[in-house]
C-alpha cells in the first residue's frame, strides 16, 4: 500500500507534469503564430524543464532509483532549460 505522503508527492508531480506539459504546447503555439526565436527558444527551454520532470517521476516509481539520482536529473533538466530560457530572453 501507497502511504499518504508518497501519494501526495505523486499528485503534487502530476500536477506540476501537466502543467509543463501545457506551458509548453502554448509556447508552441505562439511560436508557430509569430515564427521568432525567442519564443522557439522558450519552447524548447519548457519543454526540456517538463521532460526533467517527467523522467524523475517514471524513474522513481518505476527505475527504482534513489531519491537523490533522480532529483539530481531533474535538477540537470531544470538548470537545462533555465539556460535555454535565459539565452531566449538575452538575445
Amino acid at each position: 500500500m501507497v502511504d499518504t505522503i508518497t501519494a501526495v508527492l505523486v499528485g503534487v508531480r502530476l500536477i506540476v507534469l501537466s502543467l509543463g506539459v501545457l506551458i509548453t504546447f502554448y509556447s508552441y503555439q505562439a511560436y508557430k503564430n509569430t515564427r521568432t526565436y525567442y519564443l522557439r527558444n522558450s519552447t524548447i527551454g519548457f519543454g526540456i524543464i517538463t521532460v526533467g520532470v517527467f523522467i524523475e517521476g517514471v524513474l522513481f516509481e518505476f527505475g527504482g532509483f534513489d531519491i537523490v539520482v533522480v532529483h539530481l536529473i531533474e535538477s540537470i533538466g531544470i538548470g537545462l532549460g533555465f539556460l535555454v530560457l535565459l539565452i531566449s530572453l538575452r538575445r
